[in-house]
């Protein structure tokens, strides 16, 4: 899945009603899609950070093992954990847009009395992509440190 792919998934989501109010059900599975749509760039930035991006010479297995590996409730912890000041601002940003989206995430999903706004689907979109552009814009020794506090057991 790529990120911008989803983004413009949710974005059609919110505006596929013809000018007419939005649909609860779309207004819901915008907000879902635009979690996992920092989920996903999260997974991809992991793996190719940690087994290489796909102009390289790499194992696909272990690329996959890599994505897969992210977990939301272990990620969202991560993000949580007094230690994420240590990272640049842009990636304590996109660690507080994880935790926030996927609190988010939760209620659309799993709330049969979840009720959103979409001007506020709207913002949280853009919100999403702001600290996906800006995390991708970090160097690479602190994105694979992030990749590494997200990824393994803390000791």
């Amino acid at each position: 899945m790529k990120p911008p792919d989803l983004i413009k998934t949710a974005r059609d989501l919110v505006h596929s009603s013809n000018g007419k109010k939005p649909r609860q059900s779309n207004l819901l599975r915008a907000t879902s899609t635009a979690y996992y749509a920092l989920f996903h760039a999260l997974a991809r930035s992991c793996a190719d950070l940690l087994i290489g991006g796909s102009g390289s010479v790499r194992s696909k297995h272990a690329w996959h093992q890599v994505y897969r590996a992210l977990e939301h409730g272990v990620c969202k912890n991560a993000c949580k954990n007094g230690k994420i000041g240590q990272f640049p601002q842009e990636i304590q940003d996109f660690a507080n847009q994880f935790i926030t989206m996927q609190e988010k995430r939760h209620i659309a999903d799993y709330d049969p009395h979840a009720k959103a706004f979409k001007s506020a689907v709207l913002l949280d979109i853009s919100q999403v992509e702001f600290v996906i552009d800006a995390f991708e814009s970090v160097s690479l020794k602190d994105r694979r440190a992030f990749a590494a506090f997200i990824l393994f057991k803390h000791r």
